[in-house]
């Protein structure tokens, strides 16, 4: 099963790779970028797109860090509290047998 999964990865993988290359050579012109307060040279537009799509998803896991920080602060607290639980409850059953003896 596990080869599969592998197996299923590479094949998508190599998709991915492929219609990469065919978006770079599909669109070869060179395109000038404009940001109102700076021009940046003239590139080919698909290093513009690929540089835009690295960006977005650069940007976007730096927006989901915080949720990522608290979610893993909350479940670290939440062991915490489960390790404390077990203790207590390990030593009311020890103490329960104590009092039957």
């Amino acid at each position: 099963m596990r080869w599969i999964k592998g197996l299923i990865l590479a094949v998508i993988l190599l998709a991915v790779v492929l219609v990469g290359i065919l978006f770079a050579v599909n669109n070869q012109q060179t395109i000038a970028l404009n940001l109102i307060w700076l021009e940046l040279p003239a590139v080919s537009l698909s290093v513009w797109l690929l540089a835009t799509l690295v960006f977005g998803v650069l940007l976007g896991m730096l927006a989901m860090l915080g949720v990522y920080v608290r979610l893993k602060a909350t479940l670290a607290r939440s062991q915490r509290h489960n390790k404390q639980q077990r203790k207590e409850l390990d030593s009311l059953r020890t103490q329960e047998f104590k009092e039957l003896a």
